[in-house]
């Protein structure tokens, strides 16, 4: 690991990662244009970032529909037990599951949100029956099918703005000074 683990993000690092979330393919000579610096310390900072974690991967972002994936459908499951043994088969089974492009675990009223791409409802019919209804410990399976996509984001822009500085933080100013106990070197 690198040593600048430990250091939080500055704000060189938000434009960087505002930069690569709109093109994760950017050459380090355009991402260091983009971001006033030269391509060595672009290509460095980028570095830095993926050896932190900060940047997991780069992707490709599939148009669905040039696929010949029309719909999309936000499936919630709901299992007959929350036991962890449950939980972890349903878990375990799920990750084979060839249709399904996202799951988590998640609060409120059911367990599980999905979301599986599909040609057809003929296409969801076959999903459900052989792959959905065979997962374990299922009692309820409720689908949504997406009508309109209104906005579609890899990451939320206000994510990729550096943290506001806190009330109060500037050792007793009482928030006079917005540089007080803010500087970096």
């Amino acid at each position: 690991m690198h040593e600048s683990v430990a250091t939080p993000l500055d704000a060189i690092d938000y434009r960087i990662l505002q930069e690569l979330s709109g093109d994760g393919r950017l050459s380090d000579v355009a991402l260091g244009e983009r971001v006033h610096l030269s391509s060595t310390a672009a290509a460095r900072r980028r570095k830095i970032l993926e050896e932190r974690g900060a940047i997991r991967g780069y992707t490709a972002d599939f148009d669905f529909g040039q696929l010949g994936l029309h719909m999309m459908a936000l499936v919630s499951i709901e299992l007959a037990s929350q036991a962890e043994q449950a939980l972890n088969e349903f878990e375990t089974a799920v990750v084979r599951c060839p249709s399904m492009s996202f799951c988590s675990f998640v609060s409120g009223d059911t367990d599980f949100m999905m979301i599986v791409h599909v040609r057809s409802f003929e296409d969801y019919d076959r999903i459900y029956r052989s792959e959905l209804s065979t997962l374990p410990h299922v009692a309820r399976i409720r689908s949504s099918f997406v009508m309109r996509r209104v906005a579609s984001r890899p990451v939320p822009p206000a994510l990729l703005q550096p943290p506001a500085p806190q009330p109060g933080g500037g050792g007793g100013s009482g928030g006079r000074s917005l540089h007080h106990g803010l500087a970096r070197v």
